[in-house]
C-alpha cells in the first residue's frame, strides 16, 4: 500500500505563509547535563496557547469577556496571561499581542504579515481516512464532503485535504474551494470487507497483520500533520476526520476457528474446515499453540489501540489542534445493511470500537464525535459555530517544575453562570541536543 503524503511539510509552510503567522519565541529551555559525549535533551517551553469557548446559559457565544476575566491554571499554578485573540462570526482580532521576539529569528524570511483585523481566521485540515471507510459508503462520503463544502467552508476559510491511502489526495493550504470539490471526485473507500479480516490469518501480536498495518499508515499520516500544524499560533485549527473507526482485534471469534463449524456465518475458511474434519471424526480437535497465542495476544488490543489513540490526542493538544471525528455511515442498522453475513454480536461489537475510537478522539482533543447519526446538517452546524467563535489564550509557563512533561490545564472564567470549553492538558516536546564538540 502506497500513501501519498508528499507535500506534508510544504503545507506547514504554505499555512504560515499565507496566514501571515510566525511562531512565537521561545522562553529559554530548561537544560540536563550528561556525561560527556551523549546527547542532552532539553525541554523546550514555547509559548503555550489553548482555545477556549466561553458559554452562557442558553448555549450562546461570549464575545466581550476581557483578559481579566479570565484565569488560567496549569498543574494548579496560575500562569499570566501574555496573548489574547478573539474570533466572533469569523472575524479575528488580537486583543492582546504576544511580547515580541526576544531574539531575531535566523533563515528562512517570512513575508510581511496580512494585518490582524483580516477576516480568514479560520483554518481547517480535512482527513479523509478511505484505509477504514467502505467502498459501498463512497457516495455517503462525497455526499458529506458536498455538504461541508456547502455548510461548512466559507469564502476566506484557509484549507487543505489529505487521504490515507489510495484516493491519493494531498491539496496543500488554499483558499480556493475549487480544489475541494475536486478533491471530492476522488474520494473512494477501500477499508477491509469482513470477510476479508476474517480469512486473513493472525500474527503473534494477536491482531491481522493488514489490519494492524492500515491502522499505523492512519496515525501516521495524521501525527504528521499536527505535528505541521503546530507551527500555526493564534488561531483555532480544526482537523476534521471522517473515518468509520478502528479496532484492532475484529471478529476474534471467527478468525479463530471459535465458532461451530456448521455455524452460518462468515468463519476463516482454513479454521472451518479443519473443525469440519475434526467434528466428522468424532474427535475433539486439539488445541493449535499458534492459534492459543493469538488468542492471549488479542487481549491486549483494546489496550494497544488506546494507547495509539492516546499519543495521537497528546499530540493534537500539544499543537492545539482540536479533531472533530465523522463516521460517514451514519446509524449503523442491523446486519441487513451488510452483502454478508457476519455473527451479529461480533459486528455489534466491531461497530462499538470503532464507534469508541473516533469518540476518544474527539472528546480528548476538546471536539465532538458525530457517530451512529444521519442528523449531519446538525453537526457541521456546531462545528461551524465553535470555528468561528472562539478565543485563544497564551502564556508563557511558570511551572515549578520544568521536568514535567504532561501538565494539566484549567481555564476559568470569573463572569458568572458561565461554562468554559476547551483542552484540559498537553504535554511538552523534548528536544535532543548534540553533545558539545571535542576540544582540540
Amino acid at each position: 500500500m502506497t500513501v501519498n503524503t508528499r507535500g506534508l511539510w510544504s503545507t506547514a509552510w504554505m499555512v504560515v505563509l499565507t496566514a501571515g503567522l510566525c511562531a512565537q519565541a521561545p522562553a529559554p529551555a530548561q537544560d540536563a547535563t550528561t556525561q560527556a559525549g551523549q546527547p542532552t535533551f532539553t525541554v523546550q517551553v514555547d509559548l503555550v496557547t489553548t482555545d477556549v469557548i466561553p458559554r452562557d446559559e442558553k448555549g450562546n457565544f461570549i464575545a466581550d469577556l476581557s483578559k481579566n476575566e479570565f484565569e488560567i491554571y496549569e498543574d494548579g499554578v496560575k500562569q499570566e496571561i501574555t496573548s489574547m485573540t478573539v474570533s466572533h462570526g469569523g472575524r479575528v482580532t488580537n486583543v492582546l499581542a504576544p511580547p515580541p521576539p526576544v531574539i531575531a529569528s535566523e533563515g528562512l524570511i517570512l513575508p510581511p504579515p496580512r494585518p490582524v483585523s483580516d477576516v480568514s481566521g479560520r483554518i481547517f485540515v480535512f482527513f479523509v481516512d478511505d484505509l477504514h471507510l467502505q467502498f459501498g459508503s463512497t457516495g455517503r462520503v462525497r455526499e458529506l464532503f458536498k455538504k461541508i463544502s456547502k455548510q461548512l467552508v466559507h469564502d476566506g476559510d484557509l484549507f487543505g485535504i489529505v487521504s490515507s491511502g489510495p484516493s491519493s489526495i494531498s491539496v496543500q493550504m488554499t483558499y480556493d474551494k475549487r480544489r475541494l470539490e475536486e478533491a471530492i471526485n476522488k474520494m473512494t473507500g477501500s477499508e477491509l470487507k469482513p470477510e476479508e479480516i476474517i480469512d486473513q490469518s493472525g500474527s503473534s501480536a494477536g491482531a491481522p497483520s493488514e489490519v494492524r498495518y492500515r491502522v499505523g499508515v492512519a496515525f501516521k499520516v495524521v501525527y504528521e500533520l499536527l505535528q505541521n500544524l503546530d507551527k500555526v499560533h493564534d488561531r483555532r485549527k480544526a482537523l476534521v476526520y471522517v473515518s468509520d473507526g478502528y479496532d484492532l482485534n475484529p471478529f476474534e471469534d471467527s478468525r479463530l476457528g471459535l465458532m461451530d463449524p456448521s455455524s452460518p456465518f462468515l468463519q476463516n475458511t482454513m479454521q472451518r474446515e479443519l473443525n469440519q474434519e475434526a467434528k466428522f471424526a468424532g474427535e475433539q480437535r486439539p488445541t493449535d499453540p499458534t492459534m492459543t497465542s493469538q488468542r492471549l495476544a488479542g487481549e491486549f488490543s483494546d489496550a494497544e489501540l488506546q494507547s495509539m489513540l492516546t499519543e495521537l490526542t497528546r499530540e493534537a493538544n500539544r499543537s492545539n489542534v482540536t479533531m472533530y471525528t465523522i463516521d460517514p455511515r451514519g446509524l449503523v442498522g442491523p446486519l441487513s445493511d451488510l452483502d454478508q453475513e457476519v455473527e451479529p454480536v461480533q459486528w455489534q461489537a466491531f461497530v462499538r470500537k470503532s464507534q469508541d475510537s473516533l469518540r476518544v478522539l474527539a472528546d480528548d482533543t476538546g471536539g465532538i464525535a458525530v457517530v451512529n447519526q444521519n442528523d449531519f446538517d446538525k453537526a457541521l452546524k456546531r462545528i461551524d459555530a465553535e470555528t468561528s467563535d472562539y478565543y485563544v489564550l497564551g502564556y508563557y509557563s511558570s511551572n515549578p517544575d520544568p521536568t514535567q512533561r504532561r501538565r494539566k490545564l484549567e481555564v476559568r472564567v470569573t463572569r458568572p453562570n458561565l461554562t468554559v470549553q476547551s483542552r484540559k492538558e498537553y504535554v511538552l516536546r523534548t528536544v535532543a541536543v548534540p553533545p558539545p564538540a571535542p576540544k582540540p
